[in-house]
């Protein structure tokens, strides 16, 4: 096949995929290729509720399912991830988290130079344009507008409190010095639209003459001349193409689909090619291992319908023309909310130089499968361990690059998660004991009253607990066995070869992952010229 020739090749528009499109494309020189398997946008995408929509919807997602998981009562848990251009950014629940700056310093520390949290916070800066917190550790011309939660009312007072009856102050930032305390989130929303990378990255960039933007375009492997990465066969339609990269070609498919390209391409642990009809063309034992995310039971209360503060009340039957029209006036309401308008960032116990949890709070009773609302009013929460130990393991299943791999996350395996499960899960129902909330909880209905013990709550957390959305670490950046790239994000003993994603994060980060995975496209863009001269 004749094969077109690129300068870059980049494989994924996701969050970090379509950062690097736009930054290395700056150049007119420089010929950049985006590949996205996905299509190129959906009208849903733009309203915020659309993470609820998008959860099960096929075309938009890739729709993945874990393999049995003992740590969930030995369900397959939903993995959802972005198939279309902006990837993840373009369906996930629009909460803006950069992490803790520990959780940075421990990658450096880890021997990842460059990688400090005083290396990429100008990063974080650069990248952001956000109104609030101090001017040392936030920016204001970037081109991703992160704003502050709009909703305020009884419900969220009374959720503030509750928390400070507990020790938990309100916080001034969490994306600032401190991550410490409760707050309304940070959302990658403005005038209730939302901030995907395609939005924020692609859109200003598409008429560039030196970038080409494919969607719909499945790399099927990476072309190899030896050791040297040359290029990826991909397929469109079913008519296969060759794209050849004069310089590199750099993977950003995601913590699911980024490992599965390297193995599908003779990368990996060589038992595990073979098995799989695949030819080795590089052993590297830690690719599509290492895989994290946090876990997180489901909690629910009751709130009665006639104090009318949940949007079980609001955001259903003749209501939801009402939300309609406020969403269409402010861009506010049902619509425009992120998937938790609420956080806190807890200490589980004394003795922690930083938070160890997080507790989020929704203003509805989620439905059967989180894409619904209950007839009934409530309140619902998810808690989490933020630095979870657990790994697990991303691997192929078939030498068919349109098959799923099969994921394996290992939930609760450590004695370490476990642990803080139990004691974020007591944190949260006490805090919603609190006198605060004694007027307008109900009860109870998820744990219900029953579940006492810390082998009950550990029984229950498995049988209602779900991915967060944030896997991570299947080609771990560092220098140990297991490690996949180095700090520059270049693979191990492989040159024009570089993954910048989630997939590269040694250990999870303190929250939500969109916004560190944008950070990674960022210093990703940077490394590449810079090494380019």
């Amino acid at each position: 096949m004749d094969a077109e020739t690129f300068d870059y090749i980049v494989i994924g528009a996701g969050s970090a995929g379509a950062v690097l499109a736009n930054r290395l494309s700056a150049h007119e020189k420089t010929r950049v290729l985006l590949l996205e398997a996905g299509g190129r946008t959906h009208p849903w995408s733009r309203f915020p509720i659309s993470y609820a929509l998008f959860l099960e919807r096929a075309g938009v997602n890739w729709l993945y399912q874990s393999e049995p998981d003992p740590g969930a009562a030995g369900r397959s848990v939903p993995v959802p991830r972005g198939k279309m251009l902006g990837g993840s950014s373009a369906i996930n629940g629009l909460v803006f988290v950069r992490g803790q700056s520990q959780d940075y310093d421990h990658w450096a520390q880890l021997g990842n130079r460059g990688w400090s949290y005083s290396d990429v916070l100008p990063i974080f800066r650069d990248m952001e344009s956000y109104d609030g917190g101090d001017d040392e550790f936030r920016g204001r011309n970037g081109p991703l507008t992160v704003t502050d939660t709009p909703e305020r009312g009884r419900l969220y007072d009374s959720l503030i409190a509750a928390a400070g009856a507990h020790g938990i102050d309100p916080a001034a930032d969490y994306n600032g010095a401190v991550q410490d305390g409760i707050t309304m989130s940070q959302t990658t929303i403005h005038k209730g639209r939302r901030m995907s990378t395609a939005r924020c990255y692609l859109d200003p960039v598409r008429r560039r003459a030196n970038l080409v933007i494919r969607a719909n375009a499945l790399a099927r492997a990476l072309t190899f001349d030896g050791k040297k990465c040359t290029g990826v066969r991909y397929s469109v339609n079913g008519t296969e193409h060759v794209a050849r990269a004069g310089r590199e070609v750099i993977v950003s498919a995601g913590s699911i689909n980024s490992p599965q390209l390297l193995e599908l391409s003779g990368i990996g642990s060589p038992e595990i090619l073979e098995d799989q009809g695949v030819e080795v063309v590089h052993a590297l034992a830690g690719v599509g291992e290492n895989l994290r995310d946090h876990y997180a039971p489901r909690f629910k209360w009751s709130v009665p319908r006639k104090h009318g503060l949940t949007y079980n009340v609001h955001g259903r039957g003749l209501r939801l023309i009402g939300q309609a029209l406020k969403y269409a006036v402010s861009g506010t309401g049902l619509i425009g909310l992120s998937s938790g308008p609420i956080r806190a960032f807890v200490r589980t116990r004394d003795g922690l130089d930083a938070p160890n949890a997080m507790i989020m709070w929704l203003p509805f009773l989620i439905g059967e499968q989180m894409t619904s609302l209950e007839k009934e009013s409530g309140v619902s929460a998810a808690a989490h361990a933020l630095r979870p130990e657990s790994t697990g393991s991303v691997h192929i299943a078939s030498n068919d690059g349109a098959a799923a791999p099969a994921i394996r996350f290992n939930f609760l395996s450590a004695e370490f998660d476990r642990e803080v499960t139990l004691e974020v899960t007591k944190l949260a129902r006490a805090i919603m004991d609190a006198p605060a909330l004694t007027d307008i909880v109900d009860g109870a209905l998820e744990p219900g009253p029953d579940v006492v013990t810390d082998d009950e709550i550990l029984d229950w957390a498995s049988r209602a607990g779900a991915t967060c959305f944030h896997p991570v670490g299947t080609c771990k950046m560092g220098s140990d066995p297991k490690a996949v790239v180095d700090e520059r994000l270049r693979v191990h003993g492989l040159t024009g070869l570089r993954v910048a994603d989630a997939s590269i994060m040694p250990t999870l980060t303190s929250g939500n992952t969109n916004a560190p995975s944008i950070m990674i496209g960022e210093k990703a863009a940077r490394m590449v010229l810079e090494d380019a001269g």
